[in-house]
Formats: structure tokens, C-alpha cells, sequence
């Protein structure tokens, strides 16, 4: 995995975690599950980039 999709990625799960933060603040559950959809997101690229490094390697 590349330094680039690293940030990208944990840039966007941080970013998820902020608006499902806000989210619970104005109790907005469309914005809460806006947040866990971004998070679940840069998971998902996280692990289809750890299987592609495994064949690689």
C-alpha cells in the first residue's frame, strides 16, 4: 500500500468519525450514518489494499 492511500484512507476515516461525532451532537442520525458509511469505506480500501500487498509480496 502506498504512502498516498494511506493518508487518503485514514484521512477519510477520520473524517467520518468527525461527522458521525457531529452527528450525535445535533442529533442528526442521516449525518451519524453518513460518518459510519465514510469510516466503513476507508475500511473496506484499507483491506482490498492489504490483499493486493499480500500477492505482491
Amino acid at each position: 500500500m502506498s504512502a498516498a492511500d494511506k493518508i487518503k484512507n485514514a484521512a477519510q476515516d477520520v473524517a467520518g468519525k468527525a461527522k458521525e461525532a457531529v452527528g450525535g451532537l445535533k442529533d442528526d442520525d442521516a449525518m451519524r450514518a453518513e460518518g459510519q458509511k465514510d469510516q466503513a469505506a476507508a475500511d473496506a480500501k484499507q483491506r482490498g489494499e492489504h490483499v493486493k500487498d499480500a500477492f505482491k509480496g
